[in-house]
């Protein structure tokens, strides 16, 4: 009952958020100052039916995501056994985690140009940029979740004669795996906005290249509608990790 009930809250707040932004909405497209910037709901609503009728919109959504998923797996394998050398050979850290500080804090849309440049234009640079930003995020993540493991759970394991893949597969593994969601998480949130920002230059498709040339045209509806389009993307991807967490951290739930 207690549950049923939390459940109805939530959906409650969730409802009540929606119509208070709405509201904001409607009132920003009515004020002079702002309604060039928000055009209401109308106008999306024609421009998405629009996009649809060219064949625009989901040929730029199936771009943009193809670039995510390679993009971020390759992230992903790549900063996995990163963290765990990191974590594990100190030699190793003291030459890669510096470099990883560095570019870690240069913004993608920095070097998004040079990328272009050695890649040219399509998939691939957006790809590579994409990669380069999850790397270093889920990298510092997941090394993170590593250094902080109980050492005296790794202690008792050598001293009962445990091997270190066994030390790997039975303790940094399952208690890596809450930070390594973490990692997974803040991935898909940067891979997005990265696409973004690298669609924007050089890409022949693509919802960044579609807000770019919308911006050229002075189209705000489209622009709008693409961008409430990302954030919805961005929920659904949020929702496909929850789902995959619980599935894997399930045994942690109390």
């Amino acid at each position: 009952m207690k549950m049923k009930s939390n459940k109805e809250q939530k959906y409650f707040w969730l409802t009540f958020s929606l119509i208070v932004a709405l509201m904001i909405w409607w009132f920003l497209s009515n004020y002079d100052r702002t309604s060039r910037s928000f055009p209401n709901i109308i106008l999306v609503w024609n421009a998405l039916l629009i996009m649809i009728d060219k064949g625009f919109i989901f040929e730029d959504i199936f771009s943009s995501l193809t670039s995510v998923f390679f993009g971020f797996t390759s992230g992903f394998l790549l900063s996995a056994p990163n963290a765990l050398l990191m974590a594990w050979y100190s030699p190793y850290r003291n030459i890669v985690k510096p470099w990883i500080q560095f570019i870690r804090n240069i913004p993608p849309l920095a070097y998004v140009p040079l990328v272009v440049i050695s890649a040219g234009v399509g998939l691939l640079p957006q790809v590579i940029v994409i990669a380069i930003a999850t790397f270093l995020t889920m990298t510092v993540t997941i090394y993170q979740g590593i250094i902080n493991i109980d050492p005296n759970l790794i202690k008792a394991a050598r001293i009962l004669g445990a091997s270190d893949f066994e030390i790997f597969k039975r303790i940094l593994v399952p208690s890596s795996i809450p930070f390594i969601m973490t990692a997974v998480r803040l991935g898909t949130s940067i891979s997005l906005t990265t696409i973004i920002a690298a669609e924007s230059t050089g890409a022949t498709s693509g919802m960044g290249m579609r807000i770019r040339s919308l911006n050229n045209s002075f189209d705000s509806s489209g622009m709008l509608l693409y961008i409430i389009l990302i954030g919805v993307i961005g929920l659904l991807l949020n929702k496909l990790v929850d789902l995959i967490e619980r599935k894997l951290t399930g045994w942690q739930q109390k």
